[in-house]
């Protein structure tokens, strides 16, 4: 019987996805028969952890030993050299948002290094390096793979991709593509129930742990552009960045110039009205508000912002911070496919993070 074949595992990032990822490739690699996966590099934003002759790093106590052991972070470049000379394929595992790492990819492509990520700012950047990622890949005979760049764990970016590569058409893509705006919009302006006022709503999704740090990063809307930018261009549309279409921010022009997310938490009650306001014209029509995404394939318009939905449409009927995405297409006619599940968590996220490595082992050779 022949030995089962080696692959090295490279891993940047070890926060709440990239702790919830080590946790699941452990897993993995004790229950893999046919191949043998080796953590030869893991890095976080304090240090380093490798060897010179790529010897196995032992991936359940891999994070103490790197507090205890590590090295100074290499550079990028310095990263991309040693992981291009492992004596066998080296899958990298990106679970960071780095812009800096993500323009890297090209040339780690081009060096042999395959890539699975849910870091979007590598595919929703410029079109340019949109194209450059997937022709490097072509050129150095290495693969990319993103699930968890949009929808966490849901099967978003495979199923989009099976629909184009099958043939079909699409020509509407719509939903609700944000876990923290989910569940500010189901509080904010539910189906049924009392509701709080806006300010206060967006306190609580903060100490829940639903939005970021900082809140602003989720109520500008980017997040779900970013999202956008990625399915467009997977279904065919040139968008060349998540500025280059609509994209509504929920922060009060008056409060651009917080200093701090204290200052902003703190003086956005002065505001709630403006929010009241469109929630009372979304009641008065029957309706309630959400906050969505939409491609229309055939104008190529794009955008993002609050819609009124009726309380019995699937978007309005989410609970808590699910997702909600609806392929519109030829072959499915006006019934779209839709995926809806959590589209936020560490270990969902990092389920499509694996997943995707599985994808890549199947087609290693």
């Amino acid at each position: 019987m022949a030995p089962p074949r080696q692959i090295n595992i490279a891993v940047i990032g070890a926060g709440g996805v990239g702790s919830c990822f080590l946790s699941q490739l452990a897993w993995l690699a004790k229950n893999q028969k046919s191949t043998r996966l080796s953590l030869c590099y893991i890095a976080t934003i304090d240090g380093a952890l490798y060897s010179q002759d790529y010897a196995d790093i032992n991936i359940e106590t891999a994070l103490p030993t790197l507090e205890a052991k590590g090295y100074a972070l290499p550079s990028v470049a310095e990263t991309i050299e040693y992981l291009a000379g492992a004596p066998h394929k080296v899958i990298l595992v990106d679970n960071t948002s780095s812009g800096a790492i993500a323009e890297a990819y090209p040339e780690f492509l081009r060096r042999g290094v395959s890539i699975i990520t849910p870091n979007k700012k590598a595919f929703s950047g410029s079109y340019e390096l949109w194209q450059d990622i997937f022709s490097a890949a072509q050129s150095g005979g290495s693969m990319v793979y993103h699930e968890s760049s949009v929808g966490a764990g849901m099967p978003v970016i495979s199923t989009l991709k099976e629909l184009v590569q099958t043939g079909d058409e699409v020509t509407r893509i719509e939903g609700v593509f944000s876990g923290t705006m989910s569940f500010l919009f189901n509080q904010f302006s539910p189906t049924t129930g009392q509701a709080g006022k806006w300010s206060e709503t967006v306190k609580k999704a903060k100490e829940l742990g639903y939005t970021e740090p900082d809140p602003r990063d989720d109520l500008n809307g980017l997040d779900v552009a970013r999202k956008l930018t990625i399915l467009g261009r997977l279904a065919g549309l040139p968008i060349e960045s998540p500025a280059s279409f609509p994209v509504q921010s929920l922060i009060p022009e008056e409060l651009n110039n917080c200093a701090t997310r204290f200052e902003f938490l703190s003086r956005l009650h002065e505001f709630d009205d403006r929010m009241e306001n469109k929630k009372y014209l979304a009641k008065k029509a029957g309706k309630v508000l959400r906050y969505v995404g939409s491609i229309e394939m055939g104008t190529r318009n794009v955008k993002v912002g609050m819609e009124m939905f009726d309380p019995t449409h699937a978007i309005a009927a989410l609970k808590g911070s699910d997702n909600i995405i609806s392929f519109y297409t030829k072959r499915y006619g006006e019934m779209p496919l839709t995926i809806r599940g959590a589209g936020a968590g560490g270990d969902v996220t990092a389920m499509g993070v694996t997943g995707d490595l599985l994808k890549i082992l199947c087609q290693m050779s």
